[in-house]
């Protein structure tokens, strides 16, 4: 028995195709971070993105983007350079809204983990929510604009925030 897909049908499912590229977007995002591969993080924003990172400042463009990853990846603790899971950036919750054809926002949590904490420790870093902008460029997802929303241990939020969801 052969069914065929009705007109709505097929445009429902090329809609969650896109939605999973942009949701696989998100899981990169945190892949490449937490393995240190910073160079192919950066190449996930679109050439003038913008990210608002509350305490780490407000980042214009992908090269800037790159340069403060490797600022607050590599330079800070006690061993500088690449820290490979030194942390774990744990995505849950990811909506997406398809708002054009090649245009979509979004809003995810972040369970930001520490893996190098004694037995016992508490090892949460940050609670927060990524409020995003994506762009379709050259038939690929990016980054525009990532807004972190921090949440907890202290709250850094962008005016905006939590704006009207979903929007």
């Amino acid at each position: 028995m052969s069914e065929t897909f009705s007109a709505e049908e097929v445009h429902k499912l090329r809609e969650l195709l896109e939605i999973e590229e942009i949701r696989k977007l998100g899981v990169l995002y945190s892949q490449y971070l937490d393995h240190d591969y910073l160079e192919e993080l950066a190449e996930l924003f679109a050439e003038d993105a913008v990210c608002e990172f509350g305490p780490y400042g407000r980042w214009e463009g992908r090269q800037t983007i790159y340069d403060n990853y490797v600022m607050v990846e590599r330079t800070s603790g006690d061993n500088p350079g690449p820290k490979p899971f030194q942390a774990m950036h744990a995505n849950t919750n990811h909506w997406v809204e398809l708002t054009g054809p090649d245009t979509a926002v979004g809003r995810r949590y972040l369970l930001d983990l520490l893996t190098n904490r004694e037995a016992g420790e508490h090892p949460f870093i940050w609670l927060a929510v990524y409020d995003e902008d994506y762009r379709k460029i050259d038939g690929r997802w990016k980054f525009q604009r990532s807004a972190i929303q921090f949440l907890w241990p202290q709250k850094h939020l962008t005016g905006d925030f939590p704006g009207r969801f979903p929007a």
